[in-house]
C-alpha cells in the first residue's frame, strides 16, 4: 500500500529525508548521469513542501513544491519530480503529479504553476494541464522546456 505525505522540511524524519535524497540522487545523478547541485537551498525554505509516497516505509516517489516567487516570479512550482525505477511501471508518476497539483492549489490557490520539464516528459506534463511556454533550453546538459499551468481557483 502506498501512503502520501506532504511536509515542511522541519517535519521530515531523518529516515524520510534520507530516502528522499537517496531517490533524487539515484535517479537524477546516477541513472541520468548528470552531476548537478541537487542541494540548492530551496528544500529548506520556510514555505517549501515535500510531497512523497511511501511503500513499505520506503520513499518511492517525490516532488518538491515551491511557493510563489521562490523559484519563478509570480508562479509557484513543482520540481524534483521523481519516481523509483521499479515503481514506474505502476504509473506512479501520474498519481504523483495529480497529488502535487492538488497540494499546490490547496496551499497557494491563486497562483499559477511553472515548471522546468525535461523535454522527453513534455507530453506527460501536458496530460496534467501544463502548456509549453518556451523554446527548448539546456539545464545541466539535459534539454528542458518551461511549462505553465493556470490556477483552477478563481476569486
Amino acid at each position: 500500500m502506498i501512503t502520501w505525505h506532504c511536509q515542511e522540511f522541519s517535519e521530515l524524519s531523518n529516515d524520510h529525508l534520507y530516502g528522499i535524497l537517496k531517490l533524487r540522487i539515484d535517479v537524477f545523478v546516477v541513472e541520468q548521469n548528470c552531476v548537478f547541485p541537487d542541494l540548492d537551498n530551496l528544500d529548506i525554505l520556510p514555505n517549501t513542501r515535500h510531497l512523497y509516497a511511501l511503500q513499505d516505509n520506503k520513499v518511492v516517489a517525490y516532488a518538491r513544491l515551491l511557493a510563489k516567487d521562490d523559484c519563478y516570479p509570480d508562479y509557484s512550482s513543482i520540481g524534483r519530480v521523481v519516481v523509483a525505477q521499479e515503481n514506474r511501471k505502476d504509473k506512479l508518476g501520474h498519481a504523483l503529479m495529480t497529488h502535487a497539483i492538488k497540494e499546490v492549489l490547496a496551499i497557494w490557490p491563486d497562483t499559477p504553476i511553472k515548471i522546468g520539464a525535461q523535454s522527453h516528459l513534455e507530453r506527460f506534463y501536458q496530460s496534467h494541464g501544463f502548456i509549453t511556454v518556451s523554446e527548448p533550453y539546456l539545464e545541466d546538459g539535459i534539454e528542458h522546456y518551461l511549462m505553465t499551468r493556470k490556477s483552477e481557483v478563481t476569486g
